[in-house]
């Protein structure tokens, strides 16, 4: 059974082509920099639900603020190795401002065998990042979701 993901994925075009990525946060992640970042996302059930729709609510659920309204264009369908499958949805963030977010939580056992649980931020900070360093922090999976944003900017002279 293929497990589905949608985000929202903001870029843009000065000073430099930038996109708009978040930390994610926990325990396992909290050391890490190079591919612990994500595109604000998550799963949901394409029998009941569209795929922006959810990008939409992760992206509100994920980061505590309301999404921006643009015209999101659907950039693609991204499979991970795994065979996860994320559909990203890309918009000019020109205006969105990277602030004053309430990170959604999870809980889950820790430390491992401990018999306690935490809670955790799902993302520990976002932030406005160049094409180029985004490449390199991204989780493995989403890094085409940047190739193809990419050309499609070439379209526009943003890169």
């Amino acid at each position: 059974m293929v497990v589905w993901s949608a985000g929202l994925l903001l870029y843009r075009l000065t000073p430099e082509p930038q996109v708009f990525i978040a930390h994610m946060g926990g325990p396992f992640w909290a050391t890490k920099d190079v591919g612990a970042w994500s595109i604000p996302k998550g799963e949901f059930d394409p029998e009941s639900e569209g795929a922006l729709d959810a990008a939409r609510r992760e992206f509100r659920e994920e980061l505590g603020v309301e999404p921006p309204e643009l015209a999101w264009a659907e950039l693609g369908t991204f499979a991970y190795s795994s065979g996860k499958k994320v559909v990203v949805f890309v918009g000019d963030g020109a205006g969105f401002t990277a602030s004053d977010f309430t990170f959604g939580t999870f809980e889950m056992a820790w430390p491992p065998r401990s018999g306690r649980t935490a809670t955790f931020p799902e993302v520990d900070r976002a932030e406005w990042m160049g094409l180029d360093a985004a490449r390199e922090a991204l989780v493995k999976g989403q890094r085409p979701a940047i190739e193809a944003l990419a050309v499609a900017l070439e379209g526009l002279g943003g890169d």
